[in-house]
């Protein structure tokens, strides 16, 4: 009976189109920001080193507040901290041109990092509860669809506002999509138990959430590899003379879009190992052809292979956490997702500048490539241990 009812429940409802839309739009503004914020922090006198700082701080930031989330989502709704991150997030992307030194765009970095936290925790826990779970695997698939096409389309938008209008206008109108993003998220409804009926099961600080240590150390090196794609592939296109950079995250988002419109059922009907296993596959295989690319043809086959492979993992790990703890767990698992994610993608970043300088950045995608043939072999004997224990 459970089964039947579970299968009645829509998975596109107004709830979850909203929660979707919201972390969309989240995910855009930040986007924006990554390439616009360092040349700002260089127009008032900021130094390189302080150009990572500002991006440091606010990964930092985030990271620390998330281990929180469960113990507050246990005092106040879901939905209202989650309104509360956006606020935070909005009102700092708008203050940042009020900044007239480094030391104040670092200020509400540490805030704007905080909001981002608390925000992307939030939104994956709330989107896991408005998914029928005999359907997540396939939901959070969707769900995740607005973030990659964030990532590959938020610079270009950043970019082009900042060329064409100036700093006022990027940040005022960044702000503005935020309170979009805010108004969207009114209108979410949530499913699951809210904090006063569960509030027997006790959620106590955790810093790393140990049911989901093995995933979340397979996202660590899903980061690794992407800081590869994210930080240095336009560097890599102007060496090597390839002319589609914006065409090649244009690619990933389609292909990660249309792995995801297979992977999430298939992760649903035969477990993660299906997934994850081809994915990286097809990540090796889009590194390799990165790596050998001698014409722009080659350059963009490469975005198809890696966009394939990372569109899938990402939301088949993730939905992994989220089954494997209980409902008033949940926002502990996704800190250590989004955490470890993210210290892969600074790791990764500092490893792979390493790499470039002393090497090349032909050299760096042959490494990140080897990063998906460690995580095939992680898995596979976490998957072996499983089995004969």
């Amino acid at each position: 009976m459970e089964t039947k009812n579970n299968h009645q429940v829509p998975l596109w409802s107004l709830s979850f189109l909203f929660v979707t839309l919201s972390n969309a739009l989240l995910f855009m503004v930040f986007e924006m920001m990554l390439p616009t914020l360092p040349l700002f922090v260089v127009s008032v006198g900021g130094s390189a080193n302080q150009v990572g700082l500002v991006t440091g701080i606010f990964m930092l930031s985030a990271i620390l507040i998330r281990p929180f989330a469960g113990i507050l989502a246990q005092k106040i709704d879901k939905k209202y901290l989650l309104i509360i991150g956006l606020i935070i997030s909005s009102l700092c992307t708008g203050l940042y041109y009020l900044s007239s030194d480094i030391w104040m765009i670092l200020l509400f970095r540490l805030i704007h990092g905080a909001g981002f936290g608390l925000a992307t925790t939030y939104f994956a826990t709330i989107a896991a509860e408005n998914i029928p779970v005999k359907r997540r695997g396939e939901g959070m698939g969707y769900f995740g669809v607005g973030e990659t096409i964030a990532i590959s389309v938020g610079p270009l938008i950043g970019i082009a506002a900042l060329q064409t209008f100036g700093y006022k206008t990027l940040f005022l109108g960044g702000m503005c999509v935020s309170f979009l993003s805010i108004l969207m998220a009114l209108f979410i409804k949530r499913r699951g138990k809210n904090s006063k009926e569960h509030n027997n099961n006790v959620t106590r600080f955790k810093l790393i959430e140990r049911k989901v240590l093995i995933p979340s150390l397979l996202m660590l090196l899903i980061g690794v590899a992407a800081s590869s794609v994210m930080s240095f592939v336009a560097l890599y296109a102007v060496e090597y003379e390839f002319n589609y950079v914006g065409w090649f995250f244009f690619i990933v988002a389609i292909a990660s879009f249309l792995v995801r419109l297979v992977s999430g059922k298939v992760f649903d009907r035969r477990g993660p190992g299906y997934v994850l296993v081809p994915s990286a596959i097809l990540g090796i295989i889009g590194f390799l052809v990165l790596y050998l690319a001698n014409t722009d043809l080659v350059f963009l086959l490469a975005a198809v292979f890696y966009g394939s492979g990372f569109g899938a993992i990402f939301p088949a790990i993730q939905t992994w956490c989220i089954n494997l703890v209980e409902e008033h767990e949940h926002e502990n698992a996704m800190a250590s997702f989004f955490n470890f994610f993210d210290l892969g993608i600074g790791g990764g970043s500092i490893l792979f500048g390493f790499v470039a300088t002393i090497y090349s950045y032909q050299t760096l995608y042959l490494i990140a490539g080897l990063t998906y043939v460690l995580f095939i072999f992680v898995y596979s004997v976490y998957s072996y241990n499983k089995k004969i224990n």
